[in-house]
């Protein structure tokens, strides 16, 4: 908690971490700058933050089933245990902080504080400087969308995931942060949940009871059955007692590694982009409202 409140200080009074020198280039290669699938899984191995099954978390799929299926098939938690030092790493700890700062009922009016602001703010600064950010940076700089400026392009990946906009007819209701990472109960005929693609999140509220794991769904190919070294599942659960009947999630990586993704589809991507993280075949789903990321996850290919 002392470390959350030392979040909501103003940005010059707060420490980060220091810039590292990864020992690896981070310069895009004409070969990435030409294939968008090749540049993603460069971040997958840029992503030096992602945990490891077994040593720093331990997952129990359960049983599986079809989307349509109703009933709970896993008798437990999807998390046994995750290494509580995980929290100590900056970008993690600074992810949680953000968190709680939004009303998960799509429809209302979100009021951001000026410490909330604050710790966007710092959280963009705090992942800025690690690999998958300055590969980003890089690589959109190339290709002539992102400013010279490095302060510049911090402000312009900070509007891009915290603005507000509408959503469920209510302006400033939601944002790109909120819908993917956070998550939304939807206020139509029946309540849903959308968005919430984020296994921090997930673990949380998990953690909380808020959250019901129902076991996971059947992958296409027979033989792509998950066991707890998988990190790429496919999952049903529900939230604060509303069901989200399908949703995947990318277990273990770092909060840097999903803003990069997500943004480099969202700006040199299409609706569906299929590509290779590590030894998993993904559709990277991206869906815009204006010039917004509405939303975006991955799909098991």
């Amino acid at each position: 908690m002392d470390q959350r409140n030392s979040y909501k200080r103003p940005l010059r009074e707060q420490e980060y971490s220091s810039d590292v020198d990864y020992g690896v280039n981070l310069e895009p290669t004409d070969e990435e700058l030409a294939d968008l699938s090749k540049a993603l899984n460069k971040l997958w191995e840029l992503d030096l933050n992602r945990l490891v099954p077994g040593k720093d978390y331990e997952i129990d799929c359960g049983e599986g089933k079809k989307v349509y299926q109703k009933g709970d098939m896993a008798e437990g938690s999807l998390f046994s245990w995750l290494s509580e030092d995980i929290f100590s790493r900056p970008t993690f700890s600074r992810f949680c902080s953000l968190l709680d700062n939004y009303n998960p009922h799509e429809g209302y009016k979100e009021v951001v504080t000026a410490e909330e602001r604050q710790e966007q703010e710092a959280f963009i600064e705090e992942i800025s400087r690690t690999a998958p950010i300055k590969y980003l940076y890089k690589y959109l700089l190339t290709k002539g969308i992102a400013p010279e400026s490095y302060q510049d392009f911090k402000r312009m990946m900070t509007s891009l995931w915290f603005d507000l906009y509408g959503r469920g007819g209510t302006s400033s209701s939601s944002s790109a942060f909120e819908h993917v990472f956070v998550g939304e109960i939807k206020q139509r005929r029946e309540q849903e949940v959308s968005g919430f693609h984020n296994w921090i999140q997930f673990y949380l509220e998990e953690a909380k009871g808020r959250v019901d794991y129902q076991g996971y769904v059947f992958p296409r190919r027979r033989g792509d059955m998950p066991d707890s070294e998988t990190q790429l599942l496919t999952i049903q659960f529900e939230w604060n007692g509303v069901l989200k009947s399908v949703s995947s999630t990318l277990i273990g990586v770092s909060p840097e590694f999903e803003i990069a993704i997500y943004t480099l589809c969202f700006y040199l991507g299409g609706e569906d982009n299929h590509v290779e993280l590590g030894p998993y075949l993904v559709n990277i789903k991206c869906y815009r409202l204006g010039n917004k990321i509405g939303s975006a996850f991955p799909v098991a290919d």
